[in-house]
């Protein structure tokens, strides 16, 4: 598996995963097991450090930290933090525009 299959695959789930989350039909704990297997496949991948990025990996990156980064109260009742997150998902599903703000790197 590549950087690009890699990504495509897991965007898709975290996409599922964070829905689910905020439908309330997924404890925090999934999202949290996905980051740390996310982690352990990206391990797998083998890739250079002068490959650049995509605009889709760099928003799936900034989407994992941030579901990883904040506590699960903010993450579920911050207005903001709710908006800018579903704006990653709706650019990762193909159904919105990139966010300017998304930084995110390979770990």
């Amino acid at each position: 598996m590549n950087v690009k299959e890699f990504v495509n695959n897991k965007a898709k789930q975290l996409c599922f995963y964070l829905r689910a989350y905020w439908q309330g039909e997924l404890p925090i704990e999934e999202i949290e097991l996905f980051f740390w297997d996310s982690m352990e496949e990206w391990g797998q991948i083998e890739y250079t450090f002068t490959q650049p990025y995509t605009q889709k990996e760099r928003v799936f990156w900034h989407l994992l930290h941030q579901v990883h980064f904040w506590p699960e109260e903010k993450l579920s009742r911050d207005n903001y933090l709710v908006e800018e997150l579903t704006n990653c998902i709706l650019f990762l599903e193909g159904k919105g525009h990139c966010p300017f703000d998304c930084v995110g790197i390979r770990p």
